[in-house]
């Protein structure tokens, strides 16, 4: 009696996982990503100019995610609704696109996660393109929101600066001295690194990141939201061309 008993719960412990993966496998956009597009660029046009991104190979499931939100139009009319300076410029989330008819994708947009893709070549430096999530306390495997993103601005790093993030925020494990150099003389943040996924970074438009990142907000009690809406236009998949 007992055995059937367990046998029934594993049933039902199942069958409450599959359903919550199918509902995490239905936010993921129905649009197929070709060899072609894998080679463009994105071209992201915003109210203050256009960044053009590079994604990496190296973390094929936020690539071909990112892709498949481009080519379905889904970031075309949200903002960057979290503006920090020296940080990061934070876009993506479908609530800010203020349209009646997107309810139903609001009300799941908490399911759509991916798992983590941390890569040692891969880091925080300036332009960086990498995913947002929620924290450790309810996300200890680190996975990433399948649809928001951020773009670091970053600042430079003294050695001894660097010593105390290594120290504090990435408990002991050191930063790679090429990393460490670049941190010192062009910046980044690198206490997010190997803690948030990068899949990508800016070839072009750094300008513009650091136009946005200026921009006024409320601080950190309203939720460093920008003052006027920060808007992305467009986003398209481009030729890439060669640096």
């Amino acid at each position: 009696m007992l055995i059937k008993q367990s046998f029934s719960r594993l049933i039902c412990v199942l069958f409450v996982v599959l359903i919550c993966s199918l509902q995490v496998f239905a936010q993921q956009p129905d649009v197929k990503i070709s060899k072609k597009d894998r080679k463009k660029d994105i071209e992201m046009v915003t109210t203050e100019g256009s960044i053009i991104l590079r994604l990496s190979d190296s973390t094929p499931i936020h690539r071909d995610n990112f892709l498949k939100l481009v080519k379905s139009g889904y970031y075309n009319g949200v903002t960057f609704h979290r503006v920090i300076p020296q940080f990061m410029i934070q876009g993506g989330d479908p609530k800010t696109k203020g349209d009646s008819l997107l309810k139903l994708e609001k009300s799941k947009d908490s399911l759509y996660t991916l798992p983590a893709e941390f890569r040692p070549g891969l880091y925080h430096k300036r332009g960086a393109l990498a995913a947002a999530r929620t924290g450790d306390e309810v996300n200890p495997q680190k996975a990433s929101s399948g649809n928001q993103f951020y773009i670091v601005q970053g600042r430079t790093f003294t050695d001894v600066g660097l010593d105390s993030v290594e120290i504090n925020r990435l408990k002991g494990r050191k930063i790679p001295a090429a990393y460490r150099e670049y941190y010192k003389t062009i910046g980044g943040t690198p206490q997010l690194d190997q803690n948030y996924t990068v899949f990508g970074e800016v070839v072009s438009g750094m300008e513009v990141v650091d136009k946005i990142a200026q921009k006024p907000t409320t601080g950190r009690p309203g939720g460093d939201k920008p003052l006027q809406d920060i808007r992305i236009i467009e986003t398209k998949l481009i030729s890439r061309k060669r640096r």
